[in-house]
């Protein structure tokens, strides 16, 4: 009998207020280009 352990690791950012404003223009791009390449796929 092969016993399978899976470990998970919690990790938790502190990011200055230059990072939060970066993560939040790099999630706000991602977030655009998702929609704009959907909607270009639902279209074709």
């Amino acid at each position: 009998m092969v016993m399978i352990i899976n470990k998970a690791y919690k990790f938790r950012l502190y990011p200055n207020d230059k990072q939060k404003e970066l993560i939040n223009k790099t999630l706000g791009w991602t977030r655009f280009i998702y929609n704009y390449m959907l909607s270009k796929k639902k279209k074709s």
